[in-house]
This record gives structure tokens, C-alpha cells and sequence, in this order.
């Protein structure tokens, strides 16, 4: 008898469309998502370990990776050799980070810096920037005017100034910030933007590695930005879920989209959260597939959620840590249910077309 399903596989039309055809296998996808949501990732735990280790580990094609926030840290670890440990080290580090009881934006970034440093090494660099068949895209978000302030009241009216633009017209985020995508490899990273947000690349170094990472995650107010990064436009960069906090752009690769992803529905991005209106375009979503865990199995969890960032504030870390490190363990289950609902012959029948009303 099968265990209670935890993991929903949703598609896209064409996506879909495919898996009726021809049933789930690794070579179907060419692109691989992870988005920003902080310490929410820890319930895709278990499926990153599994995802380059054993999922694509036979295909012999390239995957493009792409990421923003905690999803461009959990890339970092895609494109080493050895995914599994550094997914491992990236949760241990992440979970048991601990700040003092009002931690100034230095003491965040600080602590950043060292768990990437833990995450990515000298020969996790290397391996990153010489891998042909896993090519990194790292999305951060450069800042213009008020918003590429350290000061915390120049940065808030900047910020606040972005919402306005944002809610007349995604586009508008333009006038704030510049999506700039740090890429390895030899091909840019190919999409459609129907926002038409303004965008720029620059190509990944040894030198400015680290910095792309430590920039694409750094949050506004809570972290500083990342200044003037090597072999790129000078200027201040920030988290890139600002403008791409869950996606909506078309990926244009010769296959699939693979999008684990905490939510059912995703938003597009950091100031659309409090607009219900506004979801991802459909076309953006055409050739994707997206897992996530369903809703019984997040109830099922300690305090029936999974984890996120106000934990820091609302738990103390007694309290917090056994929390993450259950949910990480809790985390392999979604991982046991992909390779089963995946190896059965009707495979169609456990997905779901991507939900993108809110």
C-alpha cells in the first residue's frame, strides 16, 4: 500500500503535455530553478541532495542552473562535484547559524560570508567555474538611487519609492534596480521577460564568485549590499529576489524547466507579495515543472509550517535549531515520493497543471 502522497508534481501546458506523452525521466530537462525564501528551502532539503547525485547524475547533457537568494547558495552547491555534501554543509551551516539579539546588517553579512565560505571552497570554486555539463546563473538585483544606500532612511525611501513604481507597473522596477545575471559557461543564460525589466550579464571569475553569491542573497535592510563587484559595473548589488523572488520569466532552453519550490502558487516578485492581483504570466511557466510539498505534509510539521526567516526573531535558538534540523530530516520524504511517483507507468496522473492564481 502506498504511503500518503507529500509531494505534488505540477506543469506547465507544454510540460505537461510531454510527461502525458512520454512518461518523467532526467533528459526531458536542460534547466534547473531555485528561488529565493531563506531558511523556507530547508523543506526542499531532501530533494536537493538527490536532484544532481542521482536524478541527473547518468544524462550526460548540461543543465543551466539558475538561482536567486537562498536558491543562488543552493546552486553554488549544484555545480560542485560532490552536490550532496555541500547541499549538507549549506543546511547544517544555514540551520545552525546563530546572531546576537539585534544583529546589525554587518553582523548578518559577516555571517554570511562564512557560511559560504564553508559552502564553497577554493576547489568548490574551481569545480564551479570549470564544470561544462552544470553551468551556474546567478541572478542579483544592482541598485539605483536611494535603494544603493547604506543608510538605513535613505534605503527605506528608496525602497518604498520601488514599491510605488512596482505596483503601477513591474516594469517600472527598472527605474530602481537592474537584473544582473553573473553566469559561467560559455552561453548566456537565454529568457523572456514580458516586464521587459532592464538586465545586464556579467561573466563568473574566480574573483567575483563569491561576491555574485554573497550579493543575489543579500537582503535589503537586514544585510549590506555587496559594492562595486569585480569585472562588473560598479554599484551596489542586492538580493535577487527583488525583482525575481519566485520567477516569472520564460527560460528558453531546448528542454524542461525542474522548479522544486516551497509554495504551490509562486508570486512574482519581493514587492508582489502583498499583491494578490499580480501572478506569473502563464507563458513563464509553459515549460516548467514544479515539485512541492502538499499542504498535509507542511501540517504535519512542527508547528505546522515550514521554516522562515521570523523564526530568528520569534524563536530562540533552542528552540529554533531542533526545529530546522527536523524539518531537514522531515525533508528526505519529498525526496522518497519524487523517485516513486516518477518510476510509476502512470506517472501523468500525479500531476497537476501549475496553479498561478493566488
Amino acid at each position: 500500500m502506498k504511503a500518503k502522497q507529500v509531494l505534488q508534481i505540477y506543469a506547465g501546458k507544454t510540460a505537461l503535455a510531454l510527461i502525458k506523452r512520454e512518461g518523467f525521466n532526467a533528459k526531458m530537462f536542460s534547466a534547473f530553478l531555485g528561488a529565493s525564501g531563506g531558511p523556507k528551502w530547508f523543506v526542499l532539503c531532501g530533494l536537493d541532495k538527490v536532484m544532481f547525485e542521482d536524478f541527473f547524475s547518468d544524462t550526460g547533457q548540461r543543465i543551466d542552473i539558475i538561482g536567486t537568494s537562498a536558491g543562488a547558495f543552493r546552486a553554488s552547491c549544484f555545480a560542485q562535484k560532490d552536490s550532496k555534501a555541500a547541499i549538507e554543509r549549506l543546511a547544517y551551516g544555514y540551520s545552525t547559524t546563530i546572531y546576537s539579539k539585534q544583529p546589525k546588517p554587518q553582523e548578518v553579512s559577516r555571517k554570511g560570508i562564512e557560511l559560504l565560505n564553508s559552502v564553497v571552497d577554493s576547489k568548490g570554486r574551481n569545480e564551479i567555474l570549470n564544470n561544462e555539463k552544470r553551468a551556474l546563473h546567478i541572478i542579483s538585483s544592482r541598485c539605483h538611487g536611494l535603494v544603493a544606500s547604506e543608510s538605513k532612511f535613505k534605503q527605506l525611501a528608496g525602497l518604498g519609492l520601488a514599491s510605488l513604481r512596482n505596483f503601477r507597473a513591474r516594469s517600472m522596477l527598472s527605474k530602481s534596480f537592474s537584473r544582473s545575471i553573473f553566469y559561467s559557461g560559455i552561453d548566456r543564460l537565454d529568457f523572456t521577460d514580458q516586464d521587459k525589466i532592464q538586465s545586464e550579464y556579467i561573466k563568473l571569475t574566480e574573483n567575483n564568485l563569491h561576491e555574485a553569491v554573497m550579493a543575489s542573497g543579500s537582503i535589503p535592510l537586514v544585510m549590506e549590499g555587496v559594492s562595486d563587484i569585480n569585472h562588473a559595473p560598479r554599484g551596489v548589488y542586492r538580493d535577487g529576489g527583488i525583482i525575481d523572488y519566485h520567477f516569472d520569466i520564460r527560460i528558453n532552453t531546448r528542454g524542461l524547466v525542474l522548479y522544486p519550490h516551497f509554495a504551490t502558487t509562486p508570486i512574482p516578485g519581493w514587492f508582489d507579495k502583498g499583491i494578490r492581483s499580480r501572478t506569473c504570466k502563464a507563458q513563464s511557466y509553459d515549460n516548467v515543472v514544479m515539485l512541492a510539498p502538499t499542504d498535509e505534509f507542511v501540517a504535519s510539521l512542527p508547528y505546522g509550517k515550514i521554516p522562515d526567516r521570523r523564526d530568528f526573531t520569534e524563536m530562540d535558538s533552542e528552540q529554533r535549531i531542533p526545529y530546522w534540523q527536523r524539518v531537514i530530516a522531515e525533508s528526505e520524504r519529498l525526496a522518497e515520493d519524487f523517485f516513486e511517483q516518477i518510476e510509476n507507468d502512470n506517472v501523468a496522473n500525479f500531476v497537476q497543471a501549475i496553479r498561478l492564481k493566488r
